[in-house]
């Protein structure tokens, strides 16, 4: 036991470390949880495709809206004491929803007034949360501080976390919520554990859009960051081109039955799950310009796959790859750009990389959606290949020197 525990929580990155990659496994869980529970909620209340499709706009819109915001601010304030109050509005959130629930007035306005407010919270708590790991971790460990996030993620959001959601819904509505909140609870008290440096909290009397604007230009400038930022947008919006309607793909186009597609989520778990056996080796043993020119290229080669794929299990294997080779661009890409940031501008390049991430997320949405009504259900996946492939043959040269940003910009 002593040794596995080494293994997953190695003894020289410290305590904070560990109450710190706890945290956020907790939190995984809980969050993972409502990932099943929440458009289950959302469908008892209304049967509006539009509606729908609103709750889901409203967990990405808030980044777009305020995601620089909560940067800015997490590079003015103490970052674990930002985590901890946006994470106990979380909770007042959550707990008011149950109560509605219990006391039978829930309706579909409470319910999308509570996704966009837990929404909001959780921009200003994770863009706090992400600034810790920097922290508290050398720069070189950063890399394996992001596969066990990674890996809570993984196991804990995307595999346990929707079936328990799912079961505990089936039980009453207002279960996979109360215990939401429990573990939201349990990760303040987690994160309070932590010790971070004093000087992280920066004395400052300029306005807040200077601080934003600081950010954006240290970006700018920075030319390898400034790759990564848009290679992670434009990689963005060519994946969820697709993935917006992967759903019709995959019981249209392939006849798949409703629970083959709730199992392609598992089987892209899996796949992540398998890549933090090996995870700790390949960074050591491969240089991470290497990582990441295999890991884009295998992005781009998993759209044709899905493009020319005709059967249920040539689909299964296609997202059992993408969970292991995303979880390790996950991992090295955060790695790489955490390395490369000034401590007092985690919070604004930070933020700005997820604006990024749920921007392409959007833009891509509504690109796939659009294409498939035109050209058929394959047509987003020839989208996502070609716009994917052009953009690796831009940015080929270039990832070396992302890569190594830390020790040369």
């Amino acid at each position: 036991m002593r040794a596995l525990i080494e293994a997953v929580f190695p003894r020289r990155l410290g305590r904070s470390f560990r109450w710190l990659v706890t945290s956020s496994w907790t939190s995984n869980i809980g969050d993972g949880i409502a990932l099943a529970a929440g458009p289950l909620l959302v469908a008892s209340q209304t049967d509006s495709p539009f509606l729908v499709a609103l709750a889901a706009m409203l967990q990405s819109l808030p980044w777009l809206l305020f995601g620089l915001w909560a940067g800015a601010l997490a590079d003015r304030l103490d970052r674990r004491r930002m985590v901890m109050i946006a994470n106990g509005l979380r909770v007042a959130v959550i707990v008011a929803l149950c109560v509605f629930i219990v006391t039978d007035v829930v309706n579909v306005v409470l319910v999308l007034a509570v996704i966009l407010a837990l929404g909001v919270a959780e921009v200003f708590a994770d863009s706090a949360s992400q600034t810790l790991l920097p922290m508290v971790t050398p720069k070189e460990d950063l890399a394996v501080g992001q596969a066990r996030l990674m890996a809570g993620f993984v196991t804990a959001n995307q595999l346990a976390g929707p079936p328990i959601g799912a079961f505990l819904f089936a039980a009453g509505m207002a279960w996979p919520f109360a215990v939401q909140a429990v573990t939201a609870t349990l990760a303040i008290v987690l994160i309070s554990r932590i010790s971070v440096p004093q000087a992280a909290v920066r004395k400052t009397s300029t306005h807040i859009r200077q601080d934003i604007t600081e950010g954006l230009r240290w970006v700018w400038h920075t030319p390898a960051v400034r790759t990564l930022m848009l290679t992670i947008l434009t990689f963005n919006v060519a994946y969820a081109a697709p993935m917006g309607v992967l759903v019709l793909y995959a019981t249209e186009h392939l006849g798949m039955s409703t629970l083959q597609f709730g199992m392609l989520t598992t089987a892209t778990a899996v796949g992540g799950l398998l890549s933090t056996a090996f995870f700790d080796k390949l960074q050591k043993r491969v240089p991470f310009a290497t990582l990441m020119r295999v890991v884009l290229t295998c992005e781009v080669i998993w759209h044709l796959a899905l493009a020319l794929n005709t059967t249920v299990w040539g689909a299964f294997v296609a997202m059992f790859g993408f969970g292991v080779y995303a979880f390790v661009w996950g991992s090295i890409s955060n790695a790489v750009r955490q390395r490369a940031t000034p401590l007092d501008l985690q919070g604004r390049v930070g933020s700005l990389n997820m604006v990024s991430v749920y921007g392409g997320i959007l833009l891509g949405n509504a690109i796939g959606g659009f294409i498939a009504e035109q050209w058929g259900l394959t047509a987003p996946f020839w989208f996502g290949f070609a716009g994917a492939g052009i953009t690796l043959i831009l940015i080929w040269k270039s990832l070396g020197s992302i890569a190594h940003a830390d020790s040369g910009e």
